[in-house]
């Protein structure tokens, strides 16, 4: 027996969220127990019920139409497919399972985001997000990053372009190991070699 086409199965997923925006239709790709869980804020849902609830009334409708998806990675495995991805939209509707309680503020935001789909039997069994819930609030005007190591817009930015600063939050700690040695051969005894 073929094993499935796993990429099949998450692009239709992914068609049906974002490109045809259809609210019931998420949950066709998906087996008979799955489940979602949007990290940074616990949204999402356990069974297929649940799931075509959040779908339906919290997902698919709270996404604006200026979404855009950029691809920055896939791992396949066996019965796992990981996403990195940066997403880009502006604030201009309530996004409840990625901002709940903050109303619109008509600023963009981008997020690098990582999603862990695991699949059985051919459909999809769960999806784990990750983001950095404090650069989106920094976006926003939500959260003072003065003081605290937290970035905005550049933490999606530098996912995009590796040539990007690095170390800037390390302040203090950055400045201090300029012009420090970065290797010294250790002695053999150290190694447990010979002497």
């Amino acid at each position: 027996m073929a094993a499935p086409d796993l990429i099949a199965v998450w692009e239709e997923h992914l068609g049906k969220e974002f490109i045809e925006r259809d609210v019931d239709a998420p949950t066709d790709t998906m087996g008979p127990e799955p489940h979602v869980n949007h990290v940074p804020t616990m949204t999402g849902g356990v069974g297929r019920e649940e799931l075509k609830r959040f779908y339906k009334y919290h997902f698919v409708p709270a996404h604006p139409h200026d979404t855009e998806i950029i691809p920055v990675s896939r791992t396949v495995g066996e019965s796992t497919i990981v996403d990195e991805m940066v997403v880009k939209f502006t604030h201009d509707r309530v996004i409840d399972y990625l901002l709940p309680g903050i109303a619109p503020t008509g600023l963009p935001v981008e997020i690098a985001a990582v999603v862990v789909a695991q699949f059985k039997n051919g459909k999809l069994l769960s999806e784990h997000i990750y983001w950095d819930q404090a650069s989106v609030l920094v976006q926003l005007g939500k959260l003072d990053p003065k003081g605290l190591p937290v970035g905005g817009v550049e933490v999606a930015r530098k996912v995009l372009d590796q040539s990007l600063p690095s170390n800037r939050l390390m302040v203090e700690e950055w400045p201090s190991s300029e012009g420090k040695a970065l290797w010294r051969p250790r002695p053999p005894a150290e190694r447990g070699g010979r002497k």
